[in-house]
């Protein structure tokens, strides 16, 4: 922030996504199992939920499982999944006190029965709020998100629901003139009104996205930090939104910038 600037007067992006890294490296720093870095780790999700909220962030989007996680010990696997049945009956309260609409990022079909129940209702019960959108990405991987695209739309063309001319990315001059496109009403952040993040944050100091969200973050700002995610505070998403607020986004256009 610059001297006598305030967290008020910083530009908040609409949508933020975290990569939530390093949970079982941190509890191997301290000691401890790697089931408890889990643990810590989903603390800290909750705490940045909160701050964001007051912070004014519409859509807060957190990568919990990856469709490579399945590679992980079964026990391990088993319970990354009780946690995360556990996380959204615990988000249902505020969800309903706050009007935050839940979504489900990835596949429903590999999940376990009682999380899948547990995903389908908490979208249905808030599918009618609209002040905030949170988006729990669960056995969720970009290049599948792409593969399912793909499937669908193919379907859809043969069938004559959709034609190949209305699927194109309508930009530059004519954008006004064609404001939506078909595509992006294939992806799982259809029907969003921020699908696309702002500034997308990886804890534990990887430079890499993993495939996290390929199609939605093309011109998303990326923040790297350093500390893992049972370390990453609110003091450490203050700054991740101060170095947001360095950035000069242009959508390939000009500076923004005097």
């Amino acid at each position: 922030m610059e001297k006598g600037e305030t967290v008020q007067q910083l530009n908040i992006p609409n949508h933020i996504a975290i990569i939530p890294d390093g949970n079982r490296r941190w509890a191997k720093e301290h000691g401890l199992p790697a089931f408890e870095g889990h643990r810590r780790g989903f603390e800290a999700v909750k705490n940045i939920m909160h701050k964001s909220r007051e912070l004014g962030v519409h859509t807060l989007t957190f990568w919990g499982f990856s469709t490579e996680n399945w590679n992980r010990s079964d026990e391990e696997v088993s319970y990354l999944m009780k946690i995360f049945e556990s996380y959204i009956l615990d988000n249902m309260k505020d969800a309903h006190k706050y009007g935050v609409r839940i979504y489900h990022l990835g596949r429903k079909d590999r999940i376990p029965e009682s999380l899948r129940k547990g995903l389908i209702q908490a979208e249905e019960e808030t599918k009618n709020y609209s002040n905030y959108d949170l988006n729990m990405a669960i056995d969720y991987g970009g290049q599948d998100e792409i593969l399912r695209v793909i499937e669908k739309v193919l379907k859809d063309v043969k069938s004559g629901g959709v034609k190949a001319e209305e699927l194109r990315n309508v930009t530059g001059k004519y954008a006004k003139k064609y404001p939506l496109y078909a595509l992006k009403n294939y992806f799982d952040t259809k029907e969003q009104l921020y699908p696309y993040p702002d500034l997308l944050i990886r804890t534990s100091g990887e430079r890499r996205l993993s495939g996290f969200l390929p199609w939605q973050t093309a011109y998303s700002e990326i923040y790297f930090a350093d500390v893992h995610m049972p370390d990453f505070d609110e003091k450490e998403l203050v700054k991740a939104i101060e170095d947001y607020n360095t950035r000069d986004r242009r959508f390939g256009g000009n500076t923004t910038k005097k």
